[in-house]
């Protein structure tokens, strides 16, 4: 089987959400016999495929970035040509893209989407787009969402809830890091802190992390790229310490260091959280926000770490202090994510489930 994968950024420029869990599917299926091709858009067109770990990614340029979303002209032929070759398309939303794709050039290939978020910051523009975004819905054969939350609070998978159904994101499991890295760090922010890892978009809640640290005075160690602004406008206080973007076994490091692993996110644009899911795996405790997402299906309240109101910098704020000061709670809620990783969140159970879909998907076609 051959399966391609159609979403608007991709390793290794993009290593976030979305893109990881496409790999993770990816490399995944390798073990299934099943060939994966990746098509995304990069600053060019890059002509032949491209290898990523054991499958392979074509590019096309992206001639304007508008609205978080990114928009191609070479990628509708490079489309069309890749489809001929494939048993299944996969899509991965929210990008306008798929769905123009798909209603101009998908014709008897059997197609599913993952639906990873609702439209939540371009909402100006959704009354324009929701007419193409329900047609595509209605053409797919099948739709995934990554946690029954999100279901439950879409007002757009509610309408096509009769082919929904539910695979959380896995993960591979983790690969410890070296010691000698563990102590180069723990030189260079110290053990116990508070720990944040995620690119800085609007909607992780940078400016309450800021916020809640200047409160507590307690230590917060942030690991990510993108505009610092986006903290707020004040200075950033002396105990968050910004160490830029990092790679895995320097994320692992950090992890094994923490006290905690804090997540801000305060919109419904955080639908899942890969970066809980890692510090589940690392058996740390978590602090995240009630969106009604996949946030709290991952985190479970008073189970795997605390969760609180979102945007608020005293429930935060306390929320800090508490894993701080009791170090028995703080350890009992990794061991409980730590066995809810393991039981819930790795690739092992979610390829699986991915698999059968796709063969159903394929031998109903045929």
């Amino acid at each position: 089987m051959r399966v391609l994968h159609v979403y608007k950024a991709y390793m290794p420029e993009d290593r976030t959400g979305i893109p990881r869990a496409i790999y993770e599917i990816a490399e995944g299926m390798v073990e299934h016999n099943v060939e994966t091709d990746v098509l995304t858009t990069g600053p060019k067109t890059i002509a032949g495929p491209v290898p990523v770990g054991r499958h392979a990614m074509h590019v096309s340029k992206r001639n304007l970035h508008f609205a978080s979303t990114s928009f191609s002209v070479s990628i509708l032929g490079r489309y069309r040509d890749l489809i001929q070759d494939v048993d299944l398309v996969h899509y991965h939303l929210p990008w306008p893209m798929s769905d123009c794709l798909d209603i101009a050039f998908r014709k008897h290939k059997p197609a599913l989407v993952t639906y990873h978020s609702d439209v939540v910051k371009q909402k100006a523009i959704l009354p324009i787009y929701r007419p193409l975004m329900n047609a595509f819905l209605r053409r797919v054969d099948h739709i995934v969402a990554t946690s029954g939350n999100y279901v439950r609070t879409s007002d757009v998978l509610q309408q096509f809830k009769d082919k929904v159904s539910v695979i959380p994101i896995g993960i591979a499991e983790r690969s410890l890091p070296r010691p000698e890295l563990v102590d180069h760090w723990r030189a260079r922010v110290g053990s116990d802190f508070f720990l944040f890892v995620g690119a800085f978009r609007y909607y992780k809640g940078l400016p309450f992390l800021a916020a809640a640290a200047r409160k507590t005075g307690l230590p917060v160690v942030v690991a990510g790229g993108g505009d610092l602004t986006l903290f707020g406008n004040s200075e950033l206080p002396e105990n968050l310490i910004c160490v830029g973007e990092i790679g895995d076994e320097d994320r692992e490091a950090l992890l094994e260091l923490c006290r905690a692993f804090v997540f801000p996110s305060h919109l419904r644009s955080e639908a899942f959280g890969i970066s809980l899911v890692e510090a589940a795996r690392a058996g740390k405790p978590m602090i995240s926000c009630e969106l009604g997402t996949g946030t709290s299906y991952v985190n479970l309240h008073n189970e795997t770490g605390l969760v609180i109101p979102p945007a608020d910098v005293t429930a935060l704020a306390q929320a800090m202090e508490c894993l701080a000061k009791d170090k028995s709670l703080a350890e009992t809620c990794g061991l409980i994510a730590r066995r809810r990783f393991a039981e819930n969140f790795t690739s092992d159970m979610m390829v699986p489930r991915y698999l059968d879909l796709y063969r159903q998907l394929v031998n109903g076609r045929k």
